[in-house]
Formats: C-alpha cells, sequence, structure tokens
C-alpha cells in the first residue's frame, strides 16, 4: 500500500442536513463574492436566500452569474477580474459543479493577479498559497460532483475544448453546506446524471490503487445509499428525505474520491467531454458498466465488486448498475447519443491517448494500454 498521503475529508467547516443553509448568518466577513451558472438559484428563490442569510450578518454581495455548464477559462478569468474590482473576503460558490469549480478556478487568480493564462495553474505548476484574501465557501444544488468537498476541478480550454483537471488540496472549500432544499429544483434528467456522477465517484474510490480503510468506509456506504434512493429521488424529486440522503452520499463519496482519487470511467469521461461535449454525469453513467466489467480481469476489483453486490443481495454488481441505469432512462451505449459513427471512430486513437494521459488512470486497478482503451471507447460506443 503506497498510503503516503495525509487525508483530508473537508474544509474547516462542514454542514449538512436540512435547514443548514442559515449557517451563513453566522459567517464572519465584509463582502461575498457569490458565483452562481445560469438562473436555477434564482428561479427557485435560494439565490435571494443566501444574499439575505448573508446581509443577516452584515455581508455585502455581488452576483456573478451565468458559468456555463463547463466552465470555459474565459468564465473564470472574468470572474476573477470582477472578484478583484469587488475585494470579497468570502467566495462563494452556489450551484452544480461547474460553478463550485468556476469559483475555485476565480479564487486562485483572485488571490494571485500575476497569474492570467490557464496553463498557469495546469501541472506541474502548483497552486499557490490561498486564503490571503479570502476563504471558500460552497453550496451544492446537484448530487453531485461534490466539488465542495473536492481539491478538484474541471476548466475548459476556450480554444480547443479540452478539458483540464486541475486537483491541489489548496482548493479544497473552507466551508461546505449541503443543505437539501438546494437540490429540490433538479429535474429528473439532472437527478439522475449527477447521482450517476456521485456514484462512479463511490465505486472508482473503492477500487482504486489508493484505497484504503477510511475511504473503503466513505465509499461503500455512499454507493449503497445512491443505488437504494437515487430511484427514488428520480421519480419523486420533491421528497426531501431522498434529497437529503442523495446530497450527503455524494458529499461522503467526494471526500473518498477526493483522497483517493479515481478511474478510468473519469478518464474516458472527461475525454468524451473535451471531443463531443457530452454531459460529464451521463458519460460517466454511459461508461461505467463497461469499464468495470474490464476492471474485474483485476482480482482485487472483482472481488471488491462482489463484496458490495453480495451486501445489496444481488448476485453482479454490473448487473446492478445496468439496471439501475435502464431505471434512470439513461442510454445504453453511446451510439444512441452521438449518432455520427464514421466522426466517433475517427478520433479514437486521439481519445485513447488522452484518456491515457488523464490524471484518473494511474490509480485504475489495471492500467489499461492504449490498445485496450481504444478497445472500450468501441464498446461503450457500439453497445455489447
Amino acid at each position: 500500500m503506497n498510503m503516503m498521503r495525509p487525508m483530508k475529508l473537508a474544509g474547516s467547516e462542514l454542514m449538512f442536513g436540512r435547514g443548514c443553509l442559515e449557517h451563513l448568518k453566522t459567517l464572519k466577513g465584509e463582502k461575498a463574492f457569490i458565483v452562481t451558472g445560469g438562473s436555477s438559484m434564482r428561479k427557485s428563490g435560494i439565490l435571494q436566500k443566501v444574499i439575505d442569510l448573508l446581509s443577516e450578518a452584515g455581508i455585502k454581495s455581488e452576483v456573478f452569474s451565468g458559468v456555463e455548464p463547463d466552465p470555459f477559462f474565459s468564465t473564470v478569468y472574468r470572474g476573477a477580474e470582477a472578484m478583484k474590482a469587488f475585494g470579497p473576503d468570502i467566495i462563494v460558490g452556489l450551484g452544480g459543479g461547474s460553478a463550485m469549480d468556476a469559483a475555485k478556478a476565480m479564487w486562485v487568480y483572485y488571490e494571485h493577479p500575476e497569474l492570467t493564462m490557464l496553463s498557469d495553474i495546469i501541472p506541474p505548476n502548483p497552486i499557490p498559497k490561498l486564503r490571503n484574501k479570502a476563504r471558500l465557501v460552497c453550496i451544492p444544488s446537484t448530487s453531485g460532483t461534490a466539488s465542495e468537498v473536492s481539491r478538484s476541478v474541471v476548466i475548459t480550454e476556450d480554444e480547443t475544448h479540452v478539458k483540464y483537471g486541475i486537483g491541489n488540496m489548496e482548493m479544497m472549500p473552507d466551508i461546505a453546506i449541503c443543505d437539501p432544499e438546494v437540490t429540490v429544483t433538479m429535474p429528473p434528467s439532472i437527478t439522475a446524471e449527477t447521482g450517476m456522477d456521485a456514484l462512479t465517484h463511490a465505486l472508482e474510490a473503492l477500487v482504486s490503487k489508493r484505497a484504503n480503510y477510511l475511504s473503503n468506509i466513505l465509499a461503500a456506504a455512499a454507493a449503497k445509499d445512491i443505488i437504494h434512493y437515487l430511484p427514488k429521488a428520480y421519480e419523486d424529486g420533491s421528497n426531501l428525505d431522498y434529497r437529503e440522503i442523495m446530497l450527503n452520499a455524494s458529499m461522503t463519496a467526494g471526500m473518498a474520491f477526493t483522497n483517493v482519487s479515481l478511474g478510468i470511467v473519469h478518464s474516458m469521461a472527461h475525454t468524451m467531454g473535451s471531443f463531443f461535449g457530452i454531459s460529464h454525469g451521463l458519460a460517466d453513467a454511459i461508461i461505467l458498466p463497461y469499464v468495470m466489467t474490464f476492471n474485474q480481469e483485476d482480482e482485487f476489483a472483482k472481488n471488491t465488486y462482489a463484496a458490495l453486490a453480495k451486501e445489496l443481495g444481488a448476485e453482479d454488481l454490473v448487473s446492478v448498475i445496468r439496471e439501475l441505469n435502464d431505471t434512470l432512462g439513461i442510454a445504453r451505449s453511446l451510439n444512441e447519443i452521438i449518432k455520427d459513427e464514421a466522426a466517433y471512430m475517427e478520433v479514437l486513437d486521439e481519445m485513447a491517448n488522452m484518456a491515457k494521459n488523464d490524471g484518473c488512470t494511474k490509480t485504475n486497478p489495471i492500467i489499461p494500454t492504449i490498445e485496450q482503451l481504444k478497445e472500450l471507447f468501441v464498446k461503450v460506443y457500439r453497445g455489447n
């Protein structure tokens, strides 16, 4: 076990459960810069509630909205410039993974005006020390990417549309506020896709080469709850009990993967997003059963999946995932979504190379060859 990495489970404050949004009233500061996505947080009234709660704490807010589903670097830099003008001591990422990721990345450029390009924060460049000017609060509206308890962001380069995953513990949000009421307005399709992203986090962490005693406890509990409650939250999104369990499970899976990393489901999903703009959670969901089948060639992964299936009272974990996808109306293969097979096959080599070089590949239980990745990309496209 090459475990030599300290575990960090969240920033300095972690709040979860119904009504915990109220925690905002206790914050100390003068100015908050709120980063959010489209209009869902405004329409649901949550954005106003956040502004009001901060104002009760004597904190004045400015809102930056319009972060796209895959945040471009230009958006991040524009936000950082607005931050520099406003001078916040609190940054709030409110929304799905993209809004939270954008807030984290803006924070880096706000704290360090000498950085001006995306390449400045891409490995091997380190993330410089943060918290000289502001602390970061994250409030997830999906369940989810778990960006509120992770050290990672995914930012898209404007010119090439290549997605860069950047991870550093400096970017772990200081305060995570996981209030299920914030997630109630998710439509069923988003509930399904973000829920499968969370399940992928749990199942990839469980078989990661860095998996350990603590991450396993978190990942296994999260996986079981998601498998059980995601169909319920998908069916009945107004049920706060289901929403609460899903948000807690997403957060818990996040604590696992941010410490032990992920696997090639994520490498392939990041790549597909870069090439075909397919949403991350949907890509994860479609790829997951194919990669699990591939991973079962490894004894450790095979036994881990079998043990979890047994706890769920099932024969085989891959079938459980396939049935779950069917229940959630998720396509069985990619050809249902990307219609142009020739265009897909044309970039097979490039996709295999990009996935091979993705940071998530090195902790997969089996490190695939380029050929094996190409085979997987074909299988995922054509189905079995």
